[in-house]
């Protein structure tokens, strides 16, 4: 089956969680699964069930409430976030199953630059060594699923001293840099999408930015959380 795979610069985190909601919204059974493949600016998110008391300082960086499942996370500069617009119900799969897909794509691609990375049954997420390098948040709305995964690339990860990662206290974050695993993003990009793909039986076919995107000064200011 075949998925649409759009990639992106940057994008500020409102327009472009607005955009997945529109999109997940107006779908029907005709309507082709997508991946947006992009990065934030930074901005720490709180799921649904999120505590604000896990963002310990979050500083002059903004906090989103966000209707994604989850705890809190962090995205910015030298991460990859990989959203997932796709009709769960016609790929065969359930909430469990999505997860345990996305995060086993993950793992083919660490696992293909010598990485030996983990699972865990209690905190989903992708691991190596204990610290996380890949974090999952999604909705289910309506049969399909929206949000995804963050996998760190070569970014700073001062600011998730600064939030209690997933809501687990002390987590330690890793990157791709970290592990040894230097690449330019297009190319570590493409290669975790053929990888995701696969596991999930899909076919991705790239396609240009879509209008949301080319007029995205459209949308309204974004609303931000006082920060804790």
């Amino acid at each position: 089956m075949p998925v649409t795979v759009r990639y992106f610069p940057r994008v500020d985190y409102p327009p472009c969680w607005q955009a997945m909601k529109d999109f997940t919204e107006q779908r029907d059974r005709d309507t082709g699964d997508e991946l947006w493949v992009l990065e934030h600016p930074p901005v720490y998110t709180l799921g649904q069930a999120g505590k604000p008391e896990h963002v310990l300082n979050a500083g002059e960086i903004p906090v989103v409430n966000s209707d994604r499942g989850g705890q809190v996370t962090y995205h910015g500069p030298g991460q990859t976030v990989i959203y997932l617009m796709l009709d769960i119900k016609r790929l065969g799969l359930g909430s469990r199953g999505l997860v345990s897909a996305i995060e086993l794509g993950i793992i083919d691609f660490l696992d293909s630059h010598g990485i030996d990375a983990a699972n865990r049954n209690d905190a989903p997420g992708v691991y190596v060594n204990g610290a996380k390098i890949a974090s999952l948040g999604l909705r289910i709305r309506r049969g399909a699923s929206y949000h995804g995964l963050a996998i760190n690339r070569d970014m700073d990860l001062s600011p998730w001293q600064r939030i209690n990662p997933c809501g687990h206290v002390g987590q330690p974050m890793t990157t791709l840099s970290e592990q040894g695993v230097v690449l330019d993003r297009h190319t570590m990009e493409q290669q975790l999408v053929t990888l995701l793909a696969k596991r999930l039986g899909l076919m991705p076919r790239t396609a240009p930015a879509p209008d949301w995107y080319n007029d995205i000064s459209e949308f309204p200011p974004a609303q931000h959380s006082p920060a804790p």
